[in-house]
């Protein structure tokens, strides 16, 4: 909400939505915010897939960590490759500056790329419940100044050298890691595709192929296969207080399906969910409710507990909006007649 218009995007809580797994297990609604109104009963209709097999969405926390790239100037390669080895030796020295700055970061680890007398080094640390922007900042500005104190030769260049990667799409984030990084997928018979989705696993395994693998890669997509991750990511990032500029790479990750004798094998990965429980925007008294809803701020959950849960319900509800929309794709006119439906019902209202 505006503090100068009151202006709200319009919000609804859908599901609920059938999950599994070692970080959130049960049945819950999740709330989107969108001004693309159809995309809620088409995470519904996933949603109602998910109540109707056993286990529902099995979820699964692959890894998480947050990142920040430093730059520093050195007069030649020769200094920076020094540099470089001498930071990697030292990480014990370097575990100390990080926990001076937040009793919730931990650094995990350390990679560096050189080009001429540019030195850029990567660090991985552990958030706890936070996403960590700030916290990565921070425990980067000790760990330069640390490292300037060294003597290796090194100039500052900058707290930031994009090598993160944060809010741009790039391969590092896939290949190194940033944010939680979520798998989720789920087995539908082949009844229940028929009956509930119009459509048979051989379609939709077809399609998810032409479509998001084949299409993608003659696109020139960069680590990414999918329909539209990005809608589902937006609509749950903004109800629940996330930085919405996220998506950016977040969207980038692999939709996969395959055919079983059972039916329709279906899966989403999310390398690079960037979300928290706590921090900037989750102060706010409806960003707060919807957290309390979500069961994603118990005090006794472990550390970045509440984070993972948090990250295996949007992973779920990603699935839930896909598994949809690429249902109905494998039908002619499906898509374009379910807009023109939905958004007329909606503004009838």
């Amino acid at each position: 909400m505006s503090d100068d218009d009151n202006t709200v995007i319009p919000t609804r809580w859908v599901g609920p939505i059938r999950v599994s797994g070692d970080t959130v297990a049960g049945e819950f609604e999740v709330p989107l915010a969108t001004y693309e109104t159809p995309l809620w009963p088409s995470v519904g209709r996933g949603a109602r897939i998910s109540r109707q097999v056993e286990g529902g969405i099995q979820v699964t926390v692959l890894g998480e960590r947050m990142t920040r790239s430093v730059l520093f100037i050195a007069p030649d390669a020769a200094t920076a490759n020094r540099a470089a080895r001498a930071i990697s030796a030292r990480k014990p020295e370097l575990d100390q500056a990080v926990g001076g700055t937040s009793r919730h970061a931990k650094l995990v680890d350390i990679h560096d790329e050189i080009v001429g007398n540019l030195l850029f080094v990567r660090f991985a640390l552990e958030t706890g419940d936070a996403s960590g922007h700030n916290m990565v900042t921070r425990a980067a500005d000790a760990l330069m100044e640390r490292i300037l104190g060294w003597d290796l030769g090194l100039s500052y260049g900058s707290i930031s050298g994009n090598y993160c990667t944060d809010k741009k799409p790039s391969a590092v984030n896939g290949i190194l890691g940033r944010g939680r990084n979520v798998a989720c997928d789920i087995l539908i018979p082949r009844e229940l595709v028929a009956k509930s989705l119009r459509s048979t696993p051989e379609a939709i395994t077809e399609l998810v192929i032409r479509k998001n693998f084949v299409g993608s890669t003659i696109a020139g997509a960069l680590r990414s296969a999918n329909a539209h991750f990005a809608n589902m990511l937006l609509a749950i990032y903004l109800a629940t207080g996330q930085d919405a500029a996220n998506i950016v790479e977040g969207s980038q990750g692999f939709t996969y399906a395959e055919t079983r004798p059972e039916g329709l094998y279906f899966s989403c990965t999310l390398p690079h969910l960037i979300v928290g429980a706590v921090g900037n925007g989750k102060h706010l008294a409806h960003t707060q409710r919807a957290l309390e809803r979500l069961g994603c701020v118990d005090p006794d959950a472990p550390p970045g507990g509440n984070a993972r849960r948090l990250a295996g319900l949007i992973a779920a509800t990603v699935l839930c909006g896909e598994l949809s929309l690429l249902a109905a794709q494998t039908n002619p006119g499906e898509l374009m007649a379910a807009h023109i439906l939905l958004e007329r019902r909606e503004r009838n209202r």
